[in-house]
């Protein structure tokens, strides 16, 4: 029984310390938004997106996963392909501080205790909560402040690919969409409820906005142990 107990120990002990590794970095790529003002497509890089990110890989097929992006959203009328909103003519530029928590799965292992290159797609998703300027469109056409800020809380649904550079260098290029739970990021709908005759677009859909970019990151941490008893 002794001797039972020390071989399950060592096999739990080997599993759990070779997924004791992490990784640490950055991304950088270009965002777009989606909702009542500006194009609607979905991938279509046009403002600067610049964050950190770290990695927690729990095993070669999955790993914990947070992050923060600061992004330049920007919706133009003139670059729709929606007649009306070409007429109207609606801009607005807005800056945006997203946190990002939970978990990237890979469609193959990624072990990255393992020799040679290693080369896996992936998908993440999980939470975010992205800070914004409350914005509204005035009775002129005119981009107003409100002089305040909100959370706009989302599922982002994120696709990529990454392969190792060197033993402790990671690349990955990576297209992730995030729905968010409110339809006032573009100052379609005023956060102060005297402002509501300014509201316009469709109540029915929220906003969207969308994050095209690599990472680059670096691994440590501890390596499997393999123990002899």
């Amino acid at each position: 029984m002794r001797y039972l107990t020390i071989v399950l120990f060592s096999v739990l002990f080997s599993q759990t310390s070779q997924s004791q590794i992490y990784e640490i970095g950055v991304f950088g790529g270009g965002s777009n938004f989606i909702g009542d003002v500006g194009s609607t497509t979905y991938i279509s890089p046009n403002s600067p997106a610049l964050g950190a990110i770290l990695k927690w890989n729990r095993s070669p097929r999955h790993a914990w996963r947070v992050s923060v992006i600061y992004a330049d959203l920007v919706g133009d009328d003139s670059k729709s392909s929606d007649p009306r909103r070409k007429e109207r003519n609606y801009k607005f530029d807005s800056n945006l501080l997203e946190v990002s928590a939970g978990m990237e799965f890979t469609f193959f292992d990624f072990n990255l205790h393992g020799d040679g290159i290693k080369a896996t797609p992936y998908l993440y998703s999980g939470i975010t909560a992205a800070r914004h300027e409350n914005l509204f469109f005035n009775q002129n056409g005119e981009l107003t402040s409100e002089n305040s800020f909100s959370w706009a809380y989302g599922i982002p649904m994120v696709i990529g690919f990454k392969t190792t550079v060197t033993n402790h260098i990671i690349l990955a290029l990576e297209v992730g969409t995030r729905y968010t739970f409110t339809d006032g990021i573009d100052g379609s709908v005023p956060d102060a409820p005297e402002r509501e005759q300014f509201s316009f677009g469709n109540i029915n859909s929220n906003d969207w906005y969308t994050f095209t970019g690599i990472t680059l990151t670096y691994t440590f941490g501890q390596k499997p142990c393999y123990c002899n008893y």
